[in-house]
């Protein structure tokens, strides 16, 4: 048993916010800190995700996963060091992939936590690319959408932890033309000339509707949705008969504060017999196993790039989020303690 610190800071939804969160609506705690009781383990967290879905889950609305409490730690993914366990299964100095970051030393169930390796990929790719944003990707393309050689695929959101994977696997896999839509020149560039995107718009510079068209004058076979809004009108209008559409997050609309409009072309999804589909990681568990022989072999062979944005300390963890908000990171966006 390492020595256990005495208190651990934690981070604290304190109120729920309104439209965009602000830094009043969260703070940093310190809880006493006790050893594990049997059948736990006690984790000293050196990385922690922050995702989209995490602002769904600070509103007090019935939802696939339960809101934060007011007043309690958020959790999230995470990866750290055991130091202390009251669990066979686990000895001192393990790392574990487990859900409950936003704090520097977690009191996991044993029954939650997994082993993972740091010799095999760094322990921050566990959060990312080996992780739930990487399941995301490949069983939202190859499952939902049901992924075919020879599809033209349309990304949206895709310089972020999802959609930057999701246009690189169907460029791997035979994919005809592959397109994504970023918020930055810098992001566009980075899709064409970093990760082989054959096109990229900046949904800033005009209509999306029009750009797509101009970048897919043939239609697409597949979009993959991480905006939603005006991206998944101008899908609906470029979809190809018997297009396929995966629906993974409406971020365009998270923070909004009056009902955001649908569509306004959802009559086009019948002539062309269009299937919309939604996906939860938390469905495709069996795909595991083939998942991360695939992506562990596509990132050995230099075919796959994975980016990180890296915040330090846990001081920084709400920054961090509100950032991923705005799109200020490239790739998984990880908050890391290790400093």
């Amino acid at each position: 048993m390492s020595e256990i610190p005495a208190v651990s800071r934690e981070w604290h939804l304190v109120r729920r916010p309104q439209g965009w969160p602000v830094a009043e609506d969260f703070a940093l705690r310190e809880v006493a800190v006790a050893a594990p009781a049997p059948g736990r383990i006690l984790v000293r967290n050196l990385h922690m995700s922050v995702d989209p879905y995490m602002r769904g889950r600070m509103n007090d609305v019935k939802s696939y996963v339960p809101p934060f409490q007011l007043d309690q730690p958020m959790d999230g993914g995470a990866v750290g060091e055991v130091v202390a366990s009251a669990d066979e299964r686990f000895a001192v100095g393990d790392h574990v992939l487990h859900g409950l970051g936003w704090r520097e030393y977690a009191d996991v169930d044993a029954k939650h936590a997994t082993k993972v390796d740091a010799a095999l990929a760094p322990l921050s790719a566990y959060l990312g690319v080996l992780g739930m944003p990487g399941l995301t990707a490949y069983a939202g393309l190859f499952e939902v959408a049901s992924f075919k050689e020879g599809d033209t695929v349309f990304v949206s959101g895709a310089a972020g932890a999802v959609g930057s994977l999701v246009g690189q696997f169907a460029k791997i896999k035979g994919a005809a033309r592959v397109i994504g839509s970023a918020g930055s020149d810098e992001k566009v560039t980075l899709l064409t000339e970093k990760y082989g995107f054959d096109a990229a718009l900046n949904y800033k510079n005009g209509p999306v509707g029009e750009q797509l068209k101009e970048a897919a004058p043939e239609g697409i076979d597949v979009y993959f949705d991480n905006v939603g809004g005006d991206h998944l009108e101008a899908a609906i209008s470029s979809l190809n008969v018997h297009g396929r559409a995966t629906l993974c997050g409406a971020i365009a609309q998270y923070n909004a504060t009056e009902p955001t409009p649908g569509p306004r072309n959802l009559a086009l999804v019948i002539g062309k017999r269009l299937r919309l589909q939604g996906v939860l990681v938390g469905d495709h568990a069996g795909l595991q196993p083939q998942f991360v022989q695939d992506v562990a072999g596509w990132l050995r062979s230099g075919e796959l790039v994975a980016d990180e944005t890296v915040v330090e300390g846990v001081e920084n963890a709400t920054a961090a989020f509100l950032g991923m908000l705005r799109g200020e990171n490239t790739g998984k966006m990880i908050v890391s303690f290790t400093g």
